[in-house]
């Protein structure tokens, strides 16, 4: 009968605390590699240390076990709370955790050791990406489910939000990570060249535009709201933002392929629909940040509510930048260059690991029955993780826009004024400051997981109780 009567909050509270230990991990991993970038001799000469079988593994630990496990955390709490039902399946829920945590232990193993697929945010072998959708259909089934059987007639918005987002990521996983096996650990893309490249971005751009965005809106969609008590802005425009956002995104992932193979229609039409993207995306950054309207002052009070600000904020900028360097003109200065890599953090470590750590400093404490152990700490955090993003980012500008100039400059003769090695030379102390930025970002994200310790430590988990149904007048 308990069970009938309390929310599962166990699988919440599993998702919630791997969330934190799997952001040290992944972003550890990031800043290691920053430094090698630096001082390269910090491979150590170690295959599986080098910079090439790294990246992956902090791709993959920072987007698919940092925000998966926050995104899915999240939306089995939001849409047990919206919908006044405990979830569809408490032991499908327990399969979806644990096996999460065993794909992410699978890529931590396979990605050292060069066992990959080479396509960007897609590098896991065959075996893993099996495992990926059946743990992938197994949420799904948990979240519909959840929302087949709620009590509220009305579907809130964020769910909209994680829902698009679940459905959106099995077709694009299913179709881009079609494959022939040839062994245990190697396979083959059964599409050829031109129409790999195509397939694959339309994957990396959408997996960015559902993953890191439309999942991520779903927690923007109820944790602001909550954390300042105030309702969402304007509902009507949560709702055209999330229609025109849901349409347009598709459409956009060709931009990657200027200037290459594809199809020059295609990548235009990427173009085309990259810059009609900016509507919906401010649209929704407008209504995030005009929820607090009557709350202001709780930006001066409550550094909770300021992670989730300007985490929306980052989510404006990173929004604006995009379709900006999806221009054929911008992107043929910018591309291959670290202003993407500035572009890419910006959006990852600005939206997406702000708005987790505000989502984590409301959730962790509620799920635990227990007051935040230190606000002043939180504060820490936030201007840690502030300054660390802004010397990230800016670093990444000045460095990409100086490597486009270099590598397009040339002498009346028209030889190249510059060598690749010299433009190497040259970006060497934005490396180091890109570095200092992910040592400040990482420790703000320690200080945060002592705090939270310290929060739950003793503490015994609460289970939440659902509200009785209203009686009809």
């Amino acid at each position: 009968m308990a069970e009938q009567t309390t929310y599962n909050d166990k699988v919440v509270r599993q998702f919630a605390i791997m969330t934190i230990v799997w952001g040290i991990v992944g972003m550890a991993v990031g800043v290691f590699i920053a430094a090698q970038l630096a001082w390269p001799a910090l491979n150590f000469d170690i295959p599986w240390l080098t910079f090439s079988r790294l990246r992956p593994l902090h791709t993959n630990a920072v987007i698919f076990a940092f925000g998966g496990s926050a995104l899915i955390g999240t939306s089995y709490y939001v849409v047990q709370r919206t919908c006044h039902v405990r979830l569809f399946s408490d032991k499908l829920a327990a399969f979806t955790f644990w096996g999460w945590q065993a794909i992410i232990v699978a890529a931590a193993i396979t990605l050292p050791l060069g066992i990959t697929t080479s396509k960007e945010y897609a590098e896991l072998e065959w075996p893993i990406d099996l495992a990926i959708t059946v743990v992938w259909v197994a949420y799904a089934i948990v979240f519909f489910g959840t929302i087949a059987k709620r009590r509220v007639k009305h579907i809130y918005v964020a769910n909209w939000f994680y829902g698009a987002f679940i459905l959106t990521i099995a077709l694009l996983h299913v179709v881009n990570s079609a494959e022939v096996p040839a062994g245990l650990w190697k396979s083959y893309s059964v599409y050829p060249g031109a129409i790999d490249a195509m397939v694959q971005w339309w994957y990396g751009h959408n997996a960015v535009g559902f993953f890191l965005t439309a999942g991520f809106l779903g927690m923007m969609y109820y944790f602001i709201p909550k954390q300042a008590g105030r309702p969402v802005y304007s509902y009507r425009l949560s709702i055209v933002h999330f229609w025109a956002l849901i349409f347009t995104y598709m459409w956009a992932g060709p931009h990657h392929l200027h200037y290459t193979a594809l199809p020059d229609w295609a990548s235009s039409l990427g173009m085309v629909f990259s810059l009609i993207l900016l509507a919906p995306s401010w649209g929704g950054m407008i209504n995030g940040v005009m929820t607090l309207s009557g709350a202001w002052e709780k930006l001066r009070t409550d550094p909770i509510i300021r992670f989730l600000v300007v985490s929306v904020a980052f989510y404006g900028m990173s929004t604006f930048e995009g379709p900006m360097m999806s221009i054929k003109t911008v992107n043929a200065l910018s591309h291959y260059t670290d202003w993407t890599i500035g572009h890419v953090h910006s959006g990852a470590l600005g939206w997406n690991a702000l708005v987790t750590f505000g989502s984590m400093y409301f959730l962790i404490p509620r799920l635990f029955g227990r007051e935040i152990y230190s606000l002043r700490l939180v504060e820490w955090h936030f201007w840690m993780a502030t300054i660390g993003i802004v010397l990230y980012i800016t670093s990444m500008w000045v460095s990409g826009i100086m490597q486009g100039l270099m590598w397009r400059a040339v002498n009346p003769d028209g030889t190249l004024t510059y060598s690749f090695v010299e433009s190497v030379q040259a970006m060497h102390p934005f490396y180091v400051t890109r570095f200092l930025g992910g040592v400040i970002f990482l420790a703000g994200l320690f200080v945060m997981a002592f705090n939270l310790w310290k929060t739950v430590a003793g503490a015994r988990s609460v289970e939440a109780r659902i509200p009785e149904p209203a009686t009809a007048h």
